[in-house]
């Protein structure tokens, strides 16, 4: 299938007051875009990476219906083709943000792709390069070459190089492999000129660097690893297609011991909680026991936060018999006496003493961290004491959505982003009916 939605050209760009600017192509901004176009606005929505979808297309399942994320993305990719009011830009980011609300002027970056419209996603260029690099979107678990496709799924449906790794003519491989002609390894950044009347501000969140929590051995054994990285390996379209596997040894996983608070609610490293990691945890677990129902989950806990209706669900996975919870803080993780497997150290905070559980993998729980990407747009919007968006009530017509507001699950991210969508077409159309 090809995408009717194209990516815009440079000519001809300069817009309208009525128009808005979407900045972050993960869920909140796609929703916002597509809710702001399909209400009558006309949209441009500004991704960094090479594909929109954001962090929701790296997961292995997400709430509340517990699908895989292409599930609820098609959808959205697919009302992004059939919209002629969005046009959107990859590999980009924004530069400059001149003017006030009702007639912002913005000047947009963008990298080239090297790879144009004329590629059909047939893959013939990936096997000759000759480049093997860590691969982003399974953080770093596998490679991937210099010119790729993040996944099956991705939209723009067409394949992206890596300017940092490409060797460029000095190999030129994929120029002679695409039967296309979609390949300009010449191709040069572009600067794009927009004018708009409000701008909504979706840059998303990172996972807190694991590597900061020096008692918790991420940077010491391949065997602990991130709750996103767990996300990636119970993937079907994974580093190991869905199977559970020790990076250490490529053994079967049959017990895991997941870490929450793996950084947060500490003053040395995040002091808030995120609010959705022990959720993520518990249908990790979930996913653990379908992938394989001998396994062995262990839980260890300061609080169980799952409010609202997902307090039922928590219920359900913890009365497992497979799943152990542990309430008590996570001190140290250590290497057995033999060397193959890891013990987890903890406080135990009911039964009184140190638990020590011995495990295959350890899932560290990292938190939110919100983005710092589009920061010249999102500078006139300030942040809180935890470094999230926030939203002075100063009618200036930029407004913040999803991660970047707030640590937030993906369904909340979605009605954020309606909502913002909302109060952007409020602006505009007040702004042009004062003209």
């Amino acid at each position: 299938m090809t995408d009717r939605a194209t990516e815009v050209p440079v000519e001809g760009m300069i817009g309208a007051s009525e128009e808005i600017l979407v900045v972050g192509g993960g869920i909140a901004g796609i929703t916002a875009a597509l809710e702001a176009a399909e209400a009558g606005a006309r949209v441009y929505l500004v991704e960094k990476n090479a594909h929109l979808g954001g962090r929701v297309a790296q997961l292995a399942r997400y709430f509340p219906k517990l699908c895989p994320p292409n599930c609820g993305l098609e959808i959205n990719f697919q009302r992004l083709r059939d919209n002629p009011d969005i046009r959107f830009f990859t590999m980009s980011e924004v530069e400059q943000v001149e003017g006030g609300r009702g007639r912002y002027r913005v000047k947009i970056r963008r990298q080239p792709r090297y790879v144009n419209d004329r590629c059909t996603s047939c893959g013939e260029c990936v096997p000759v390069c000759p480049v093997e690099r860590p691969d982003p979107f399974d953080y770093g678990m596998s490679t991937t070459k210099a010119i790729s496709l993040s996944h099956e799924m991705a939209f723009p449906m067409k394949h992206a190089i890596d300017g940092a790794t490409c060797l460029f003519e000095e190999c030129g491989k994929c120029v002679a492999a695409c039967p296309y002609d979609a390949i300009d390894l010449r191709a040069q950044p572009e600067t794009i000129e927009l004018e708009v009347g409000a701008i909504i501000v979706a840059t998303g969140w990172q996972p807190y660097d694991a590597r900061a929590i020096t008692n918790l051995a991420f940077e010491h054994h391949p065997d602990v690893i991130t709750n996103v990285m767990f996300e990636r390996m119970l993937a079907d379209n994974g580093p190991t297609q869905g199977r559970l596997l020790r990076p250490s040894d490529g053994s079967p996983v049959d017990s895991v011991a997941f870490v929450q608070c793996a950084g947060s609610r500490d003053r040395l490293h995040l002091a808030y909680c995120s609010g959705i990691c022990c959720l993520a945890s518990l249908k990790e677990a979930q996913l653990l026991l379908e992938r394989n129902p001998q396994a062995q989950a262990h839980i260890f806990y300061i609080d169980l936060r799952t409010p609202g209706t997902y307090e039922a669900y928590a219920a359900k996975v913890l009365a497992q018999p497979n799943i152990r919870a542990v309430k008590g803080k996570v001190a140290d993780i250590l290497p057995d006496a033999d060397g193959d497997r890891l013990v987890v150290v903890a406080d135990d905070m009911v039964g009184g003493a140190m638990s020590r559980t011995s495990v295959d993998l350890v899932v560290l729980a990292t938190g939110m961290v919100p983005s710092r990407d589009g920061e010249g747009v999102a500078g006139a919007l300030g942040r809180d004491a935890d470094g999230f968006l926030a939203e002075g009530g100063d009618g200036s017509g930029i407004f913040a959505a999803g991660c970047a507001r707030a640590p937030v699950d993906v369904a909340t991210a979605a009605l954020d982003g309606t909502a913002a969508a909302m109060r952007a077409l409020n602006t505009v159309r007040r702004a042009v009916a004062s003209t």
